[in-house]
């Protein structure tokens, strides 16, 4: 993960990647996406078993930011 101060500074970034735009997020929606439930409970006993609960609250707080298109999809096995 790069932190920068704007997506102006990313795109002007000599390693940016255009294929990658999409995964572009302000801090703002990174607050609300680490603070979920997946992220909160890792250190739980019990995380592992409720861990596809965690990742659908996950996978529904990235299309509230609409985050849903290719670069977000899991890559099948």
């Amino acid at each position: 993960m790069n932190l920068f101060r704007s997506e102006e500074h990313i795109r002007n970034w000599a390693r940016f990647d255009p294929a990658t735009a999409e995964g572009i997020l302000s801090l703002s929606d990174l607050v609300k996406l680490f603070s979920g439930i997946y992220f909160r409970r890792r250190l739980d006993g019990d995380w592992v078993s409720h861990s596809r609960e965690y990742v659908r609250e996950m996978v529904d707080t990235l299309a509230k930011l609409g985050k849903t298109g290719p670069f977000w999809k899991r890559p099948k096995p």
